[in-house]
């Protein structure tokens, strides 16, 4: 792998610290462990919100993307949306902002995403494909999770980064809160290009990406809030992006791209999940998509559409 020029740690430490620093204006909570690693609860104790969860997302897409907050109207629903963009598609999202750090140690389990992941190089077949890893002695670690981890949790974290204690920022997003839920949602860019890397495309020719979603209406039970979010990307959310490729590879690519194209593809994702007893490996891996993608072919000039949204299954997921 070559060295980067591009540090997601290092680009997304500023963000890190205007977190910190404005802990009463992102209604975040900030401590330090007894081994100086530094824990920023987005929602666990604190209320979190709007704010953290666009910041948040700035920082999973290690610093080299941006996430505004906007209304828009789906048919006959308004509800809050995020829309991110960014510049650098491959290394912010594949990079950084992917869930690809599963951690279950003792009785704590958690995703991990954001700029450790390309420290610790999870997974390492990502960053084999982008072509990318990060050097830092200062990291960042993203936890979907409703608790704190243990001490033993953070010292396999920093012991997988290589870095210190005290230069680990762990920042604990619950999955039932506005901060999770934006967050979340912030994701849509990265889970087309994640599927895309999946159905062949090279990541690498991807220059320019953007994309929208609702940020689903928060639920108190897990199963549920997990069911609104993936839905708010599943059924909702439009992803485009500029790449340089073939335009009949580009097409094909396209045309099996989207959320639709999934066996499991036309129940609100609670209803999926039970049906296979709460056990993600029997989902097929094709769901996890936008509902549209657009790609602009920038060497021909010519654009892809592939999906749609589908209106009825989101409003049964957020309970309208």
């Amino acid at each position: 792998m070559s060295t980067p020029e591009l540090s997601v740690n290092r680009s997304a430490l500023p963000l890190v610290k205007k977190l910190c620093n404005n802990a009463e204006m992102y209604c975040v909570d900030v401590k330090k462990t007894e081994q100086g690693t530094t824990l920023i609860d987005a929602g666990i104790k604190s209320k979190g919100g709007f704010l953290a969860g666009q910041i948040i997302t700035e920082i999973c897409l290690g610093g080299f993307g941006s996430a505004e907050i906007f209304h828009k109207r789906y048919g006959d629903i308004e509800v809050p949306s995020v829309s991110v963009y960014t510049d650098h598609p491959a290394v912010a999202t594949l990079g950084s902002q992917f869930g690809g750090w599963q951690i279950n140690l003792e009785d704590f389990g958690a995703i991990g995403s954001g700029p450790a992941r390309a420290l610790a190089l999870k997974p390492k077949e990502i960053y084999a494909k982008i072509d990318y890893k990060d050097k830092a002695d200062v990291t960042t670690l993203v936890l979907e999770t409703n608790k704190e981890p243990p001490e033993s949790v953070i010292t396999h974290i920093y012991s997988q980064c290589n870095v210190t204690p005290d230069n680990l920022f762990l920042i604990l997003t619950p999955t039932t809160t506005v901060t999770g839920s934006t967050q979340i949602s912030g994701r849509i860019v990265e889970t087309g290009i994640h599927k895309l890397t999946r159905l062949g495309l090279d990541p690498k020719s991807i220059m320019h990406a953007w994309g929208y979603a609702p940020i689903a209406p928060v639920h108190p039970k897990f199963a549920k809030a997990m069911g609104r979010t993936n839905d708010a990307i599943l059924y909702a959310g439009v992803a485009y992006y500029t790449v340089h490729y073939d335009d009949e590879k580009l097409n094909k690519l396209v045309s099996k791209a989207s959320s639709s194209t999934s066996k499991n593809y036309g129940k609100p994702f609670f209803e999926i999940f039970k049906g296979v007893d709460y056990d993600f490996r029997r989902i097929d891996p094709d769901l996890f998509a936008p509902a549209v993608l657009i790609i602009n072919n920038a060497t021909t000039g010519n654009t892809f559409k592939a999906g749609q949204i589908n209106l009825e299954v989101f409003r049964q997921s957020v309970g309208l």
